[in-house]
């Protein structure tokens, strides 16, 4: 083994790559989702989190709710929590003198509850602060670069209090950055000057459950009950899954580069197995007719594999724990650690072990092959035997202009398509490898994606809550006569009450208004476009049992109207339960309104965005464009460094497999090619020919992997983004990344590597053969 060994330096290096990157990323993936799962029930469990939570904004009775938590033997615990909504346009948060008037946040100052859902510090401890301190949310620590001792500023028209950050806030609720609702936790004496300032009161009516398991019968109580309820209800699974979506996202991703690294390397070993054989395939005959057992003949060979797997899987697993802070490092902020485990050193040593298993079963697999060696066979023609389409096959001399080395290189690859296929198979890989997360990054980065958020595309969006209908007019008036917009669409979201199937009443958040300009991602059908229509979110669509075309019963102003649902669309905000209508409403129904608008071409949309702040004041007016920054943000760092990686390690597969290839190639032409120095051929036209042989599969390759990534990578990225609401996906392509650089880039290093393998060509001769 030691000799075979050192006289495949390169095979063996090219292989142990792939195993220990294939078992690293395995592994890395595994940690994330482990410590993922670990951290996010510690979080849940330090925080006490609430199992139902609704929102509202309005007065509230507490012997309502005493009376009914009292009477609901599924309440476990109960609270109202008060909070303190701030109006971005009165707040500085840090160094800098700019407002958070263009934030998409809801700026909410509470103080620490003392029941249970509690506000923790970095330590997942209850935090606590004194008068003149504040505790900010860790979403604004990573987004400014927050440090203890910094200020934050609250002003009015004749009112300012300064702040200094004492603490950084993890909340089981609002941590998310796709979560647009922040709380800042603040002593109660600076919470009482505040609110006699600044702001507008808003509750959260908390409970825990005695059954969990039993939550949608304790949300149809409660929303059958008429406890107040303007505003959406969440609940603990909801929260979960939304702390899982940026780090659940990337590990998912993580693992598939993992997996197809390995789909490689078995590809590897299976053509370094058989090229192997062919090469001792008369030593092999003479160790069966001298009375080698066959399954001895296997351990030899089989030894070297499973200690090259051994140690590529221990060095990818070792890699994994080193590397472990770069994966989870955004997680560890938001989560914090969970206590010490075992596990996250166990699960990564399983899930490399499974690489391992898989490799030397593959080997196992592929070493069958001896089974059908005759010793008689083996001895007498000394090699396998290349199955090659025969001589008349293209013939040279009926072609005309063509480049003679290049029509041979070509026609090679034709004939030996068996040998060459893993070379064409594995660039489609590597091409998938390197389009799939950067499709995915494109999409996520596009303005478009807010479709799948339940949002509609358009340049601003406006937003009221606690507004009152004429104030709504004097906006929508003020729109409609701005010679600088080009069309909106204003929109109210009211809650009715819809009739179930066994004749219960629930609550349901349906936004009415024309939503035909401004269109959604529809999983199916489309939007409403007639009085009795109705489209569902996703989610609402799932729990009530309703497709396109079936028929729904609400409660409309009084009376009960029977809808039927035009579509389904993808939406995550509010709890992923909203519906789409066109009905009138009525201003008491109002829980919100909102404005979605495009400016001309020539209009300057930050510029718009300032006047319209101004003007609308306290609406807020979100330029969408930043909408995606400020929710994704985070997602989208750690989704552009996972595709420079994916990228890289494409192009370093690439080099080795080339590099790899040619060297066998070479060293199972090397007669061939003596024979064609003695006849003429230059180094150039021999060289000529190999590369065409190396090209060729590789543009092949790349067409199959770029349609296999718009179409399977496709699909693949929707059942990743299922989950959290959005079901089916449409990647956005950036045709000059997809079809012009990243081929060419391919093309440019495949090309390098190839031309430096073939510099062995120059010491190949008939006078060296036949010395050796």
């Amino acid at each position: 083994m030691r000799k075979d060994t050192l006289r495949q330096k390169g095979v063996i290096f090219a292989l142990l790559v792939f195993i220990s990157l294939s078992a690293c990323l395995v592994a890395s993936g595994s940690i994330m989702i482990a410590e993922l799962s670990r951290s996010l029930n510690a979080l849940f469990a330090k925080a006490d989190a609430p199992h139902f939570v609704q929102m509202h904004a309005g007065t509230i009775d507490e012997a309502d709710f005493d009376d009914f938590a009292s009477g609901n033997p599924l309440v476990k615990k109960k609270q109202i929590a008060e909070m303190l909504l701030v109006d971005g346009s009165n707040i500085t948060i840090g160094s800098g003198a700019a407002t958070e008037k263009t934030s998409v946040m809801d700026h909410y100052f509470v103080k620490q509850n003392r029941s249970f859902d509690l506000l923790l510090n970095l330590d997942n401890e209850p935090v606590r602060v004194s008068p003149g301190s504040i505790a900010v949310p860790v979403y604004y620590m990573q987004r400014k670069n927050l440090n203890v001792g910094d200020k934050v500023a609250l002003a009015g028209a004749s009112f300012r209090m300064d702040l200094t950050v004492s603490d950084f806030v993890r909340d089981v609720q609002m941590n998310p950055s796709i979560v647009h609702s922040k709380r800042f936790v603040v002593h109660e004496a600076d919470l009482d000057t505040l609110a006699k300032n600044l702001g507008e009161t808003e509750y959260l009516i908390e409970f825990q459950l005695t059954n969990p398991g039993k939550l949608s019968e304790f949300r149809q109580a409660y929303e059958s009950s008429g406890l107040p309820g303007k505003g959406p209800n969440v609940d603990d699974r909801l929260f979960k899954m939304l702390h899982a979506i940026t780090d659940g996202m990337v590990a998912a991703v993580i693992i598939l580069v993992s997996l197809l690294l390995n789909i490689i390397a078995l590809l590897c070993i299976r053509f370094t197995i058989l090229a192997v054989v062919e090469e001792d395939y008369r030593e092999i005959g003479v160790m069966k007719a001298i009375g080698i057992g066959q399954r001895d003949i296997k351990k030899m060979y089989l030894l070297k594999y499973v200690a090259l797997a051994a140690f590529g899987c221990a060095i990818g697993y070792a890699a994994s724990l080193f590397l472990k802070p770069l994966f989870t490092s955004n997680m560890m902020l938001y989560l914090g650690t969970a206590p010490g485990s075992f596990l996250p050193q166990l699960i990564p040593f399983v899930a490399a072990a499974v690489i391992f298993f898989i490799i030397v079963s593959f080997c196992r697999f592929i070493l069958r092959k001896f089974d059908r060696i005759s010793a008689v066979e083996a001895l007498r023609s000394g090699n396998v035997g290349e199955s090659r389409i025969h001589a008349a096959f293209l013939p040279l001399h009926r072609t005309k202009r063509v480049h003679v080395p290049l029509f041979l290189g070509i026609r090679d690859v034709l004939q030996r398509f068996k040998m060459y296929r893993l070379l064409l198979f594995i660039f489609c890989i590597c091409s998938f490898m390197a389009i799939v997360p950067l499709h995915f990054l494109n999409t996520v980065q596009s303005p478009d994606f807010i479709k799948y958020m339940g949002i509609e595309r358009s340049d601003l969006r406006i937003d009221m809550q606690q507004a009152d209908i004429g104030a709504f007019h004097s906006i929508v008036d003020y729109i409609k006569n701005d010679p600088d917009i080009e069309r909106f669409s204003p929109k109210v979201t009211s809650r009715f009450e819809v009739v179930r199937e066994d004749g219960i009443r629930e609550n349901m958040t349906v936004e009415t208004g024309d939503f035909s300009m401004f269109p959604l991602e529809y999983v199916q059908g489309g939007p409403p476009l007639r009085d009795e229509e109705i489209a569902l979110s996703y989610l609402n669509g799932k729990e009530l049992g309703k497709q396109v075309g079936d028929r729904l019963r609400l409660v409309v102003h009084g009376q009960e109207k029977e809808a039927v649902v035009s579509g389904i669309y993808q939406d995550v905000t509010h709890g992923g339960r909203t519906a789409k209508a066109i009905w009138p409403f009525r201003p008491e129904t109002a829980l919100r309104y909102e404005v979605s608008l495009d400016v001309k071409p020539h209009i300057d949309v930050g510029a718009k965005t300032d006047e319209y702040a101004k003007a609308f004041y306290p609406a807020r007016v979100t330029d969408l464009k930043g909408y995606l920054t400020q929710t994704f943000g985070g997602t989208i760092r750690q989704l552009k460094l996972f595709t420079m990686i994916a990228f890289a390690v494409a192009l370093f597969v690439a080099i080795l497999i080339t590099s790899l290839f040619l060297r066998m190639v070479l060293a199972k032409d090397e007669t061939q090619i003596a024979i064609m120095r003695s006849i003429g051929f230059s180094f150039n036209h021999i060289r000529t020919q190999y590369l065409a042989r190396t090209l060729l599969p590789l543009g092949i390759g790349i067409i199959l992997g770029t349609v296999v990534a718009n179409t399977l990578g496709e699909r693949m990225a929707g059942a990743l983004m299922s989950f959290m609401g959005a079901a089916r996906i449409e990647f956005a392509i950036d045709p000059v990344q997809a079809y012009l650089v990243c081929p060419l880039i391919f093309t440019l290093v495949v090309a390098i590597a190839a031309l430096l393998s073939l510099l062995s060509i120059e010491k190949t001769s008939i006078a060296r053969i036949i010395a050796n």
